[in-house]
């Protein structure tokens, strides 16, 4: 693979740190729901891993923004290359959207929002015991999208890792990639 059929090197180390706070933070999700016993301490751990979340999400997008995607395939379809791109934007919106809602809602709480010892995050909502319960609530349905959203990208990955060998696994691959690639040309304009 050449330079021009890969991510730049930031955007495959940003994606593959995030790929294990993402996890990270959706392991944890599930078991802070789970556990009375160790709730404080998860949530210790949730909030300043979802405000390195947003931060990483931000250079990722600016990174993106200066370095373009490598081109897809030119024999993926028009609703393949529409799903991909639609796929991408809810990953990058949910990146978003998970870390700024968990903030909102503990700043809607009525109590301060520490993000790690004496470091307090400022409320970017008003307190409110309502808008706490209804941002818990999106907090949640957005981490299940989120979920989903990933098990689609997963998928879709390893459909081209494995059945299509086209190149576009390698090209986010942390390594020069082993993986047979067949050779197929690219399209302009068909960014993921």
């Amino acid at each position: 693979m050449t330079d021009s059929t890969r991510f730049n090197l930031p955007a495959r180390l940003l994606h593959w740190s995030m790929a294990v706070l993402i996890l990270a933070m959706l392991l944890i999700g599930v078991a802070m729901v789970s556990s009375l016993a160790d709730y404080h301490v998860l949530v210790a751990l949730h909030r300043p891993l979802g405000f390195l979340i947003l931060l990483l999400a931000i250079l990722r997008l600016a990174n993106r923004w200066r370095h373009s995607p490598p081109p897809l395939p030119s024999d993926l379809s028009v609703w393949q290359r529409r799903a991909a791109h639609a796929s991408h934007i809810g990953l990058y919106g949910l990146m978003l959207a998970m870390p700024l809602v968990g903030w909102a809602m503990l700043s809607a709480a009525p109590y301060p929002d520490p993000l790690v010892g004496p470091v307090v995050l400022p409320p970017i909502v008003p307190q409110s015991p309502m808008l706490y319960a209804w941002l818990r609530e999106l907090h949640t349905v957005l981490a299940y999208a989120l979920f989903g959203i990933i098990l689609v990208h997963l998928g879709a990955a390893l459909l081209h890792a494995l059945i299509r060998q086209d190149g576009v696994f390698a090209s986010m691959a942390p390594w020069r990639s082993r993986w047979p690639t067949k050779t197929l040309p690219a399209v302009d304009g068909g960014q993921r």
